[in-house]
């Protein structure tokens, strides 16, 4: 497992939380909030308690994926306009969300006042959830490195295009080397068909061998989550602001969130203690 950054308002060894998990990706429209919303879905249909917060603290669009119309957003709570409890809302799915708001310059640097906010929000829900996904900006930010250091693992979400790739190439050497993140898991969206994932996951994985190690010289891993096939039907379920997984369950992609929601629930036991 990897170590989060995490400070002494975390749960105390022993007690029950959730298992934090980053979704994050090099550049945008890759497909992240998509995945985080439902593999979130995928994973409540499981049974699991499961809440997805908008980290992409600036440019929020969860919302708009979801269709929901919040009027207190994650930007209440840190200016201590509203509870945090006022702020979570049940989404389509069976899970909860906390949606950040979007256009918000003050949210584009990590300032101090960002960075104990957003610990204190994270260190609050996990004792609630047994899984909270952080569905990330894209890049390699200050601010979004600082949420993916509050997360138990990570998830990248890359496309087979070359420039996500390196993009994605990027992030990964940035998370071994200043988080020391020995083992990453990949989402490959996309593809042509399936099976096509665990190609690029062994092209990617070449190149960090060569090219990566944690500042102590440990080799870094990629573990294929899973691949999502190109389908009609993501393009037809976004415009229409509905989860793929609830719409459409049936087609290839919903298939395969199911399939990659299942390898991030073996790997990642709700049972874990902080």
């Amino acid at each position: 497992m990897n170590t989060p950054t995490t400070t002494s308002s975390l749960p105390l060894p022993g007690t029950r939380r959730a298992w934090v998990l980053a979704v994050t990706s090099g550049k945008g429209g890759v497909g992240k909030t998509f995945v985080s919303a439902n593999t979130a879905a995928a994973l409540a249909r499981r049974g699991h308690r499961v809440l997805v917060l908008d980290a992409d603290l600036g440019l929020a669009n969860l919302d708009v994926v979801l269709n929901l119309h919040p009027k207190i957003t994650l930007h209440d709570v840190f200016t201590g306009k509203a509870t945090l409890d006022e702020a979570v809302l049940k989404a389509p799915g069976g899970f909860s969300v906390l949606l950040a708001g979007s256009g918000l310059v003050e949210y584009s640097r990590l300032t101090p006042e960002v960075r104990e906010q957003l610990q204190r929000v994270v260190a609050t829900l996990i004792p609630r959830y047994d899984y909270v996904l952080l569905d990330t900006g894209a890049g390699i930010s200050d601010v979004v490195l600082y949420a993916i250091s509050l997360a138990d693992d990570v998830l990248v979400v890359a496309t087979p295009e070359p420039t996500s790739l390196t993009d994605a190439y990027a992030t990964i050497k940035v998370l071994a080397t200043q988080q020391r993140r020995r083992l990453l898991h990949l989402a490959v969206n996309q593809v042509a068909k399936l099976g096509d994932g665990k190609v690029v996951a062994q092209q990617l994985q070449q190149v960090v061998d060569r090219f990566v190690s944690t500042p102590q010289g440990e080799a870094v891993k990629l573990s294929l989550a899973g691949d999502i096939p190109s389908d009609p039907s993501v393009r037809e379920a976004l415009q229409r602001r509905q989860l793929l997984f609830e719409a459409l369950p049936g087609t290839a992609a919903a298939q395969a969130i199911a399939q990659l929601a299942t390898r991030i629930e073996a790997a990642a036991p709700v049972s874990a203690t902080a």
